[in-house]
């Protein structure tokens, strides 16, 4: 029965939400006669990433701190959402935008309603038509559905998959609808290094299926360990699966992100620069402040 009351709290609070250091560049990586991407990790999973002279927006939640409560039924729900503030102001953040992608409806990728600052008619990509329709309900005017070719003013996006916790908890149908799908994105363009941003996703085969296909450059990582209670395991990637990345692609610089930021993160950025030392990693793992910018 506590079993059933726990489950059953973690699908409402979920189903809910669907509704800093200075910035510093790092030094290009790229290869000659490539041009260089750059990166800015805002907060969370939230990333401005600027690609083939166009800037995307990802997963922004640009909540003041505290704003939410904690997600009922997940580790340290006493915490409120977000447990930081933005590194900048929200105008900062929209500066130059070109266009938004939201992997995923969950409250800690895309606070919905809230989001005044973001223009009703930017071009704004999502995974399926649910999630289309949540956002077009909003006010949102030029939303746009990912698929396996979808070109946006020279950048080919890609949509991928995967799945936002373990066959376990998919098991139960109450958690599998709050829980829900969440996608990841490959972004390319010519002459541009290849980014590979898994999403709210476990270890699958469709990672590994994404990283065989497209063979990254760079590869964004959703790394928080984040941890519902009653079910071993977590519903994004852990510190295991950035090592699990490091050596399944040993010419990609991985970006660990997700971290500090949400409730029911188990791993901080502090636990996973100690365990990336630990097993020799620095060459090719970046682990962001919030703010801090990144160019490869």
């Amino acid at each position: 029965m506590q079993t059933f009351t726990t489950l059953r709290a973690i699908a409402i609070s979920l189903a809910l939400g669907v509704a800093a250091l200075p910035a510093q560049a790092a030094q290009p990586t790229s290869a000659p006669g490539t041009a260089s991407v750059q990166m800015q990790h805002i907060r969370n999973a939230t990333t401005k990433i600027d690609y083939a002279g166009r800037t995307f927006l990802v997963d922004p939640f640009l909540a003041k701190k505290d704003t939410y409560p904690g997600f009922e039924g997940s580790f340290r729900s006493h915490l409120r959402n977000p447990t930081v503030e933005l590194p900048m102001s929200v105008e900062e953040v929209m500066k130059d935008v070109d266009a938004v992608i939201v992997t995923h409806t969950h409250l800690d990728h895309w606070d919905g309603d809230k989001h005044q600052q973001l223009p009703k008619g930017i071009p704004l990509f999502v995974q399926n038509e649910a999630d289309a329709k949540t956002i077009r309900a909003q006010g949102f005017t030029d939303v746009r559905v990912l698929g396996e070719n979808t070109k946006f003013e020279g950048v080919r996006l890609t949509r991928t998959g995967g799945q936002h916790g373990t066959d376990e908890m998919y098991a139960n149908s109450q958690v599998a609808e709050a829980l829900g799908k969440a996608m990841g994105v490959v972004f390319q363009a010519p002459n541009s290094p290849t980014v590979y941003l898994a999403g709210d996703t476990i270890w699958r085969n469709e990672v590994d299926q994404s990283l065989a296909k497209f063979k990254p450059d760079v590869i964004i990582l959703n790394a928080g360990e984040a941890r519902m209670l009653g079910y071993f395991g977590s519903i994004i990637m852990s510190k295991d699966d950035v090592h699990r990345a490091y050596k399944a692609a040993p010419n990609a610089t991985i970006l660990a992100v997700h971290m500090d930021a949400i409730n029911h993160m188990a791993l901080s950025r502090k636990d996973l620069r100690e365990y990336v030392e630990q097993n020799g990693m620095q060459d090719r793992v970046r682990i962001p402040a919030d703010g801090q910018i990144l160019k490869f």
